[in-house]
């Protein structure tokens, strides 16, 4: 008995020997390099870490709960001794310096067969992967999810709740606006019209100064992820002895941390004197309004409106996002709701026909056949005030700012400085003026006639400096040009679609506004001058930048295109890159023209009968013609997208928004189609 006690004894007695020469060497070690790891003092004067090894976030990995739950099953299927065996391997591993730790792996590694080098190899494909979102500074990631499309960007918001936050954020929304704005995106081929142009320029600013906040809100916040770190050692007693209720307490302090930063990025916003409207609309919303009224376009999805009141054909219109004007041959103009169609006012005066009229948000200006220029208060029906000069009917005008141009049947064309109370004349033409468009950002008045030209005219100098001509002008033909009477002619900015999105997008904003103004019928940024009554002085011309010839100066004959380019080439050191026009005609076609060469660079085909309406906008051009159809081309390709029907007579006028199109008839009726979000 007593034998086989000491045969029993005896494992026992030399477990308990080893358990002791375990804890020998292990206590030791996990005593010296425990506290090394947690508090390291070391750390107090070497403050330069990456992300991945600085001592506040290296061991913060969460772990995987799943594979945490599969590894606590295979442990407790084990012997208690093995348990505690591989409990000490993890001790010494997690106890372990970075150097040394490095000893164990390579030693581990060389010990393993293929099959477990291949299993270790499949782990770590999961656990290398760093999310770089909160690792990074927030300012970071916003600039790495700024390079994401539409599509990445969703997918990202469904990786987690930080990651939904950051790409969720208006700062990387507003910059996926401002890549579609204005031009067509490389990544997706499609791009935004200009309705929020206004809005990216006055909230990027705002944007940038909150990204910069929570820029500074990060460095603050390592600052005292750095200073608990160092105090860390001084209160490791504490920490030891802390009870349930101090974490509760410690738990409600961060609980009351994290309201306060919610509260100071609302504050934030606030004080950035953002509106309300900002607040509660994020860009990612604007960019999804966009994207639909975008594919509304594409697939000419659209509800239509029709307007019906006048008792003639109606010349001209022009809309916004409230009001509809439309001046007819009836000689009223009539002022619409757009949204439900509803006549609000009827303008009464003009005597004649209504051929032309320009409203912004203070005035409205019309031009009729009976030889006179009214300006209204259209909101009142008020008018204020009537320009007389022109000795036959008032076919066209356009303004911009303080100046007013105005195309007429007796072959001329007149500028009037609505601040200066003054006019001057332009005389070329040899036929009815049927269009004119100021292009202020290179102080240039584009006009058409039917004489079959279209003619570039310096409003400095008053002098004619190119003619795009067919061959009605002295018997010169010109196979790129018109042969029919030109009816309407707009300056437009082409893009190039392998432009990057960046370059030039600051400088390019006062030119694009002053194009929205055009194109759009927007209101001009800046001082809004309506003019009153009184005499207009004739205004001398400014003198000429460079000497020109007596063949230059006459501007009763078409110069030849060198001596174009010279006087072009003169102001091309002092004013920006002119323009590509488009132009219509009678002869059923529709051009591009480069005005910096005067060359036609594209030809548009498909109505067969002349083409009196055009309005186009960065992305498309919209025509209505004699056939009774309205047709959709896309601006870059030339290509036909839509065909419209529905009118029973001419299509005479027609009209485009970002998210309309509209267009009037000899039949009296207007047609609006609304491709826009309901």
């Amino acid at each position: 008995m007593s034998g086989s006690e000491s045969s029993c004894s005896t494992p026992r007695g030399n477990g308990e020997h080893q358990d002791k020469n375990v804890a020998a060497v292990l206590t030791p070690y996990l005593t010296r390099h425990i506290p090394e790891r947690l508090y390291p003092e070391s750390y107090k004067e070497s403050r330069n870490f990456c992300y991945r090894h600085h001592p506040a976030f290296k061991c913060k990995r969460q772990a995987d709960e799943t594979d945490m739950d599969r590894l606590q099953c295979q442990l407790d299927a084990l012997p208690k001794q093995d348990q505690q065996a591989i409990t000490h391997v993890w001790s010494i591993f997690s106890a372990a310096p970075a150097q040394e730790r490095n000893l164990i792996l390579k030693g581990l590694l060389s010990q393993c067969c293929s099959p477990q080098l291949s299993y270790v190899s499949s782990l770590l494909r999961e656990l290398i992967r760093i999310d770089f979102v909160s690792a990074l500074p927030p300012e970071v990631s916003y600039k790495i999810l700024c390079y994401l499309d539409a599509s990445s960007l969703c997918k990202a918001a469904q990786v987690s709740k930080n990651w939904r936050k950051l790409a969720d954020d208006d700062t990387v929304w507003h910059r996926m606006c401002e890549q579609h704005i204005d031009r067509k995106c490389t990544k997706c081929g499609w791009g935004l019209p200009l309705l929020e142009r206004r809005r990216l320029k006055e909230c990027k600013k705002d944007i940038e100064m909150r990204v910069e906040s929570l820029s500074q809100q990060s460095a603050y916040t390592m600052q005292l992820t750095q200073t608990d770190s160092d105090e860390a050692p001084n209160k490791k007693r504490a920490i030891e002895e802390s009870s349930a209720s101090d974490s509760e307490g410690n738990v409600s302090q961060d609980e009351h941390a994290a309201k306060r930063t919610r509260s100071n990025d609302m504050s934030t916003l606030t004080s950035l004197n953002v509106p309300p409207d900002r607040l509660t609309r994020p860009w990612k919303d604007v960019y999804s309004e966009r994207l639909k009224v975008e594919q509304n376009w594409r697939r000419g999805r659209y509800k239509l409106k029709v307007f019906n009141g006048h008792t003639d054909g109606i010349m001209c219109l022009q809309f916004d996002h409230s009001v509809l004007i439309t001046g007819s041959y009836d000689t009223t103009v009539r002022v619409w709701d757009i949204e439900t169609g509803k006549q609000l006012r009827v303008l009464s005066g003009h005597v004649r026909g209504v051929r032309a009229l320009m409203f912004d948000d203070s005035k409205l200006v019309t031009g009729s056949m009976d030889r006179t220029i009214r300006i209204w208060n259209y909101r009142t029906g008020e008018c204020v005030s009537t320009l007389r000069g022109h000795t036959d009917g008032v076919l066209s005008l356009h303004f911009d700012a303080t100046l007013l141009a105005s195309g007429s049947a007796d072959s001329t064309i007149r500028v009037w400085n609505f601040k200066e109370k003054s006019f001057f004349t332009l005389r070329g033409h040899s036929d009815w003026v049927n269009a004119v468009n100021i292009h202020s950002p290179s102080r240039m008045l584009f006009s058409a006639s039917d004489d079959t030209t279209v003619r570039m005219w310096d409003l400095d100098t008053h002098e004619c400096l190119r003619v795009f001509n067919g061959a009605g002008m002295s018997g010169v033909s010109n196979d790129q040009g018109h042969f029919g009477q030109v009816q309407c002619v707009l300056p437009i900015f082409l893009r190039d679609e392998e432009e990057d999105d960046s370059k030039g997008a600051d400088d390019d904003d006062d030119v694009n506004e002053q194009y929205h103004h055009h194109h759009h019928y927007q209101p001009v940024n800046g001082h809004q001058l309506v003019p009153d009554g009184g005499e207009y002085k004739e205004q001398e011309p400014a003198p000429s930048s460079a000497p020109i010839s007596d063949d230059e100066s006459n501007v009763h004959s078409p110069p030849s295109p060198s001596m174009s380019r010279t006087v072009i080439r003169d102001r091309s050191r002092r004013r920006r890159t002119l323009p590509h026009i488009l132009t219509s005609s009678l002869d059923n076609t529709i051009k591009v023209w480069d005005a910096n060469t005067g060359e036609c660079t594209k030809t548009l085909f498909g109505h067969v009968e002349g083409v009196w309406g055009l309005a186009a906008d960065t992305f498309r051009i919209v025509s209505g013609a004699h056939d009774r159809l309205v047709k959709v081309w896309d601006i870059q390709s030339g290509k036909c997208l839509h065909t419209f029907s529905g009118h029973s007579a001419p299509v005479a006028c027609v009209g485009l928004s970002d998210s309309r199109l509209a267009s009037g008839s000899d039949d009296g009726e207007v047609r609006v189609y609304s491709f826009g979000v309901e």
